[in-house]
């Protein structure tokens, strides 16, 4: 095995100390930069320097930064996107640009009916009122302050329907939901986990609709205002997706109207979000800050993935090449 010079030049949110790099040093001398920048700069040039292998999350990797770097001859994405990378550059640069394609199926499918739970129950708000002193002054046994709603009976609706939307599908059954999806690629697992129907099918007869579909031309503001017309009055929404699948103004908008009832998303369409986002005004909206994926396990798994991506380039029979 051939010993490298390695640079990791965001790991904090893949490694923010309770994990180890030791499955990446075994390949070479690592350096690891907690966050270098995530615009294009100078700085990301330099840090790379000599290395022949780079590392990377969000920090952007363009033309101009791999003219810079001579030496590199790989970047690995603690991630499944790389759209921060200029890959066809990379290619032509004969760069190998590799990723981890899958790492948190279970976890992202587990958030995303986490944030449905909480729409139905409200648990934090009423956890809050009662720290707050409102259920011992109360002159009844119990209270709430938001309709709860149960979903068994109801009908969800997953756009897209991979690996994720059919994690998310499994745990919808059992709690005694229809589940319908869209997705241009049917499989006959996904037809036994749920209903294969057009997206305008979808649209009018789901109660619940979650997006886990990738991020592509096609779907960028698939929620949008003529969309959300053709949904059933007091639609949930869940997007722990990308943020960009979402007209944020629309959705703001339907929330305000009540067309919408509620929704949760993850993810935004700049992160992080701009402060003057319409969503973070918007009624029945819950935001979180795009941590969906960020469990201690699937992080592991992500560290894990990579060693293997690198030990497979090192022999020469590279694995997860995106630019092939």
């Amino acid at each position: 095995m051939d010993r490298h010079k390695i640079v990791v030049l965001d790991g904090y949110t893949e490694n923010p100390g309770d994990l180890s790099w030791d499955p990446i040093k075994e390949f070479g001398d690592l350096t690891v930069y907690d966050r270098t920048s995530y615009t294009e700069s100078d700085l990301i040039a330099e840090r790379i320097g000599d290395a022949d292998i780079a590392i990377i999350n969000k920090t952007p990797i363009s033309a101009a930064t791999i003219d810079n770097c001579p030496d590199l001859k790989a970047i690995f994405v603690l991630a499944t996107g790389y759209n921060v990378v200029d890959a066809a550059y990379a290619r032509s640069r004969g760069i190998d640009l590799i990723n981890v394609p899958t790492y948190g199926t279970h976890i992202v499918s587990q958030y995303a009916v986490g944030l449905l739970m909480e729409i139905c129950s409200h648990y934090g708000h009423h956890d809050r009122e009662v720290k707050a002193g409102r259920w011992q002054d109360n002159i009844d046994w119990c209270f709430w302050d938001y309709p709860m709603m149960e979903l068994a009976g109801k009908t969800a609706g997953i756009i897209g329907l991979g690996r994720i939307g059919k994690a998310t599908a499994k745990i919808l059954r059992a709690l005694e939901m229809r589940v319908l999806a869209n997705d241009s690629h049917r499989s006959d697992e996904g037809a036994v986990l749920a209903e294969y129907v057009s997206l305008d099918e979808l649209l009018a007869q789901s109660d619940v609709i979650f997006l886990h579909c990738p991020l592509f031309p096609e779907t960028e503001g698939i929620v949008c205002r003529d969309n959300i017309a053709k949904m059933k009055d007091g639609v949930i929404l869940i997007n722990n997706s990308r943020g960009p699948l979402v007209i944020e103004q629309d959705l703001a908008d339907a929330l305000k109207s009540g067309k919408v009832y509620a929704a949760a998303v993850d993810v935004v369409s700049q992160e992080p979000i701009n402060a003057d986002s319409p969503l973070l005004t918007a009624p029945n909206c819950i935001i979180t800050p795009h941590i969906s994926w960020a469990a201690r396990e699937a992080r592991q798994r992500i560290m894990d993935i990579t060693a293997d991506n690198i030990r497979a380039w090192d022999a020469g029979e590279p694995v997860n090449v995106v630019n092939k």
